[in-house]
């Protein structure tokens, strides 16, 4: 029975810490695109950090990435379209995976 619920609660464990981590991952690419179109909106420093906090904190609205994509695409008109910015984030959450798992 022990090795039972000691296998239940392992399984328990890494599925919280999985959860963690995408949630993680999922902020830190999020605060990267939105970097990443502040450069394109003329914005830096600062105003380019603000900019990309302000998207994590939108993404909490909804569920998954889509308020976030039609903010960029609203915000950056002409500047990228929807097929750049799913793209762009695609290869900034492979990113943010890779260094969490590194960093752990």
């Amino acid at each position: 029975m022990t090795t039972f619920s000691d296998r239940e609660r392992a399984f328990e464990n890494k599925f919280a810490h999985d959860a963690e981590m995408q949630f993680k991952a999922v902020a830190r690419r999020n605060k990267r695109v939105g970097v990443w179109a502040a450069g394109l909106l003329g914005k830096t420093g600062a105003e380019a950090d603000a900019y990309g906090l302000e998207l994590v904190r939108i993404d909490f609205e909804e569920p998954g990435p889509e308020n976030v994509i039609r903010k960029l695409v609203a915000d950056l008109g002409g500047r990228a379209d929807e097929a750049t910015i799913r793209a762009r984030m695609d290869e900034l959450l492979a990113q943010a995976k890779v260094e969490l798992y590194d960093e752990s």
